[in-house]
């Protein structure tokens, strides 16, 4: 049994917050970029608003394509949660935010 034939154009977007192509991120990993971390660094990929959500999966493919691994194998980033900003008099009210208990 074949495999499927890769139908990726260069020219997908991969990271649509940072406007990331299928090409960048492959120029990228044959420049010695191997984990995500670093694409992330030197691209912004994932960085955006969705903080990778979509783009954090297809980046995995392609590093375990070039890399000849399971995409199981291939490390994935840490992750912070998302802030937001809290006004200074709720601090010092002691108030409690949404989700605290």
């Amino acid at each position: 049994m074949s495999e499927a034939p890769n139908r990726a154009d260069e020219n997908t977007i991969i990271c649509r917050c940072e406007d990331i192509t299928l090409a960048e991120i492959r120029r990228l990993i044959a420049q010695g970029y191997h984990s995500i971390d670093e694409i992330k660094r030197v691209s912004r990929a994932g960085m955006g608003q969705c903080q990778g959500r979509t783009c954090r999966q297809l980046i995995a493919r392609e590093l375990a394509n070039a890399l000849g691994v399971k995409i199981e194998d291939v490390e994935m980033p840490t992750f912070r949660p998302p802030s937001r900003p809290v006004m200074i008099s709720t601090i010092a009210k002691g108030e409690e935010g949404e989700g605290d208990e």
